[in-house]
Parts: structure tokens; C-alpha cells; sequence
């Protein structure tokens, strides 16, 4: 049983890193809404993407190195919310950071438990 718990947490902040950026390239959609050229909406779309390449990028790094998806995803969400301060209620900042920062800690945990960083901290 123990097994499963440590493969639930790895693999927990994996998938949850990738719906949110399955959620994130929902909203690049909203460019053909408008009505504009071909390459006016190409690039719009290229642009609104571009979170969803900085989470996916994150991800990549931090599929074998915990340590950086704690960091990069937490910062991510640090990052949002400095940027998006007084813009949005409440709703929205949960809505987009929470599950970053959820993934920050999943990935933070999922670090611990591995055995050669236990190992190095009973050393200590």
C-alpha cells in the first residue's frame, strides 16, 4: 500500500500540471471570436498560447526534478498574481493560481519522498 501512495504522489502534480495546461489553452480560443485576417488571428492565437508553453516548458523540466516544478510552479503563481493584482475578484486569482500553487506543493512533496533526499537529510 505504501507504493501507491508514493506513485499518487508523483504522478499527482504531473497530471495536474497537465489539465492546467489543457485549462490554459481553452482561453486562446477566444481569438477567433473576433473577426480578422488569417495571420492576425494566427499570431493572437500564438501569443495567448504562450502560458501554456511556459507551464508546459515547467512541466518538462520538472518531470524528473521535483525541485524545480516546487520553485517554477509556485513562482508561477507568484508571478500571476503580481501581474494581475486589482484587475480581477477574488474568484478569478483562486481559480487560475490556486491550482499552481497546488501543483507547487504536489511537486514539493513528491521531491521529499524520494529516498535519496531522505537519505541526505538523515545524513544532516
Amino acid at each position: 500500500m505504501r507504493h501507491s501512495g508514493n506513485s499518487i504522489l508523483a504522478w499527482a502534480p504531473r497530471v495536474l500540471a497537465i489539465l492546467y495546461a489543457i485549462f490554459l489553452s481553452m482561453f486562446a480560443f477566444d481569438v477567433f471570436s473576433f473577426h480578422a485576417g488569417f495571420w492576425r488571428m494566427a499570431a493572437g492565437f500564438a501569443i495567448h498560447l504562450v502560458p501554456t508553453a511556459v507551464v508546459v516548458l515547467a512541466l518538462v523540466i520538472a518531470w524528473r526534478r521535483e525541485w524545480f516544478g516546487a520553485v517554477a510552479f509556485c513562482a508561477l503563481g507568484v508571478f500571476y498574481l503580481w501581474w494581475a493584482r486589482g484587475k480581477f475578484d477574488l474568484n478569478t486569482y483562486i481559480i487560475i493560481s490556486g491550482p499552481v500553487f497546488l501543483t507547487g506543493v504536489l511537486f514539493f512533496l513528491s521531491w521529499l519522498r524520494r529516498p535519496s533526499v531522505r537519505k541526505k537529510a538523515a545524513i544532516s
